[in-house]
Formats: structure tokens, C-alpha cells, sequence
């Protein structure tokens, strides 16, 4: 990819994104940030998660 259209791009993409309204804007961050998994998921893989559900069963 050349720099023009690197430059091109990310024109288009913060156009896209300042013509929406800010309330929509607002809506889009909330879920994404709900979609997003948990702190402990994200850091350390599915160890923590491992070790809660043993704990857990007893």
C-alpha cells in the first residue's frame, strides 16, 4: 500500500466517523467496550478463568 492511499484511507475513515452524531458515536464506544472480554481474560488467557471454575465446584 502506497502512502497516498494509506492517507486516503484514514481520510475516509474520520470522515466516516465525525458525520455520524455523537450520540451514536456514544452508543458505538458502549459496545464495543461490552463486547470486549474480561481483565483477566485479556491479560492472562484462560488460567485465571481455569483456576475459578476448580475452585468454584468444591
Amino acid at each position: 500500500m502506497s502512502i497516498n492511499d494509506y492517507v486516503k484511507y484514514m481520510t475516509q475513515t474520520f470522515v466516516r466517523h465525525f458525520e455520524k452524531s455523537p450520540q451514536e458515536r456514544k452508543t458505538i464506544k458502549k459496545r464495543r467496550k461490552n463486547e470486549r472480554p474480561g481483565f483477566l481474560f485479556r491479560w492472562f488467557g484462560v488460567i485465571p478463568y481455569a483456576l475459578m471454575f476448580l475452585f468454584k465446584k468444591k
